[in-house]
């Protein structure tokens, strides 16, 4: 059975077949291309292509924090006591995964993928000139799988960014990144297929997240994620990201994020630590012979049928209702979620779009104001993406060798409106896990960011467990809508 791989993984010790290309010349576009085009493409985007390895510390039982843990039978009688753990040696960090990246700015900003350094505690970037450099993260994206990184470097070399609306279907591109951990590493195929959705075209489970890639069959592998997918220019035109494949391996479909998107998302991250999202406030499924001939459809055959109105939403105050049938979102076709995703991926809450649709078979348009997904027009802060109310603190040295704990968060300058204080939390509780995941430091807001991204996606709750400052743990459930 096939299956969808990210393409970033611990590098695997494995060998993969090569291709050789034809040499002769090739009409594309109505001008000639020749080996030398790979060639020089090839030279012109290897050095803006690094490697990245991430490196965490293998997790303490989650029974407790640091070398303390909590009797589970206490619970049942009244406030659990601390007690504490054997002295353990504390366990040294281990390479993740091994991946690549784009550099995007001469003074050291990298686009990868969110998969490439989730979980990690540290990164170090290799240059195809062999120099390696610790890397900050500025920003992550799961919805999109992207990332930004940078790195205290000067003048490097930069891939200029392509427009992928431009690509055409048949295109030549060239795939280059670190496939198995063989770095610097070009394949080249055409480009397959655009708009993408992986979950939709293959009828596996979508597991969230926006899916509008750009299909092609250049030879991608474990390692390839994060790298870049260019066009015979030397343009950046997509991200490689997964390949679909029922070994691990690639079996002749890879799939990238187009630059549409990665420009949107990687510029949000880089002015604001977060994605400005839009949304559009409906449910929908895409046009069918099936739902046309249930719902006798009359006017178009492709588009987005809208199953239902989300209150206070761009659609409800456009007049959109039930029934009717999406077809352009400012000019540009919506045939498929692929294509509405990366549409509406576009815009920030507060941006006027001009909405052409179907109602009862007659052409209509609308304009509307695109929101937030709380329904207002305001944009999200980096540091409190979910109006937490609250600043964050790195625990001092004292507490941290009072309490035994390698890291944590501190809560200081409640707001008492705000989510934490109103779930009861209180000033100085020291946050060491958020939806399982472990929070260490403020200074790494990409932690607390992910767990409140992928709260906000599903049961709109963050559950946050720690520790105050006289030993008494304690969880709360915060919720993220009103």
């Amino acid at each position: 059975m096939n299956r969808i791989f990210i393409t970033a993984a611990i590098a695997a010790l494995a060998m993969s077949s090569c291709t050789a290309q034809d040499n002769s010349n090739i009409a594309v576009q109505g001008r000639m291309i020749s080996q030398d085009d790979f060639v020089r493409t090839a030279e012109q985007t290897v050095n803006g292509v690094v490697s990245v390895k991430s490196f965490a510390t293998p997790q303490m039982s989650r029974q407790g924090y640091g070398n303390y843990y909590a009797d589970p039978f206490e619970y049942f009688f009244g406030q659990p006591r601390q007690q504490p753990r054997q002295q353990q040696q504390q366990p040294r960090q281990q390479q993740l995964g091994l991946g690549s990246g784009v550099i995007i700015s001469d003074d050291g900003y990298i686009v990868t993928n969110n998969h490439v350094i989730a979980d990690a505690e540290r990164l170090e970037v290799t240059l195809n000139d062999n120099r390696n450099f610790q890397a900050t993260v500025i920003g992550t994206d799961p919805a999109t799988d992207l990332a930004l990184i940078k790195i205290d470097a000067p003048q490097l070399h930069v891939i200029p960014m392509g427009d992928s609306e431009d690509l055409k279907v048949g295109e030549w591109v060239l795939a280059v990144g670190n496939p198995f951990g063989f770095t610097s590493s070009v394949t080249s195929g055409i480009v397959s297929a655009k708009a993408r959705n992986i979950a939709t075209s293959t009828g596996m489970p979508s597991q969230g997240g926006i899916q509008s890639y750009i299909q092609t069959d250049a030879a991608v592998n474990q390692g390839n994620s994060g790298g870049a997918l260019v066009n015979l220019k030397g343009e950046l035109v997509g991200i490689n990201t997964a390949i679909y494949s029922s070994t691990g391996t690639y079996a002749g479909c890879s799939f990238a994020i187009p630059t549409s998107i990665v420009e949107k998302v990687v510029g949000d991250l880089k002015s604001y630590g977060t994605v400005q999202r839009a949304y559009l406030g409906i449910r929908f499924v895409e046009l069918s012979p099936e739902l046309i001939a249930e719902k006798k459809i009359e006017g178009p055959t492709a588009g987005i049928y809208v199953a239902s109105i989300e209150e206070r939403s761009a659609a409800m105050e456009a007049g959109i209702i039930e029934g009717d049938i999406i077809t352009a979102v400012n000019g540009k076709p919506t045939r498929s979620t692929a294509e509405l995703q990366e549409v509406i991926t576009h815009f920030s809450p507060g941006d006027n779009v001009n909405i052409e649709f179907y109602r009862d078979g007659r052409p209509n348009s609308v304009s509307t104001t695109l929101r937030n997904n709380r329904g207002g027009v305001n944009l999200a802060k980096a540091a409190d993406t979910a109006g937490l109310g609250a600043k964050l603190a790195a625990i001092d040295d004292d507490t941290a060798r009072r309490l035994q704990l390698r890291g944590g968060v501190a809560v200081t300058d409640l707001d008492e409106n705000g989510r934490l204080a109103q779930a009861g939390i209180r000033d100085g509780f020291i946050i060491l896990g958020i939806n399982g995941r472990r929070v260490a430091d403020p200074k790494q807001v990409d932690d607390l960011r992910k767990a409140i991204e992928q709260a906000q996606g599903g049961d709109k709750v963050l559950f946050v467990s720690g520790i105050y400052p006289t030993g008494k743990a304690a969880y709360y459930a915060v919720p993220l809508e009103d």
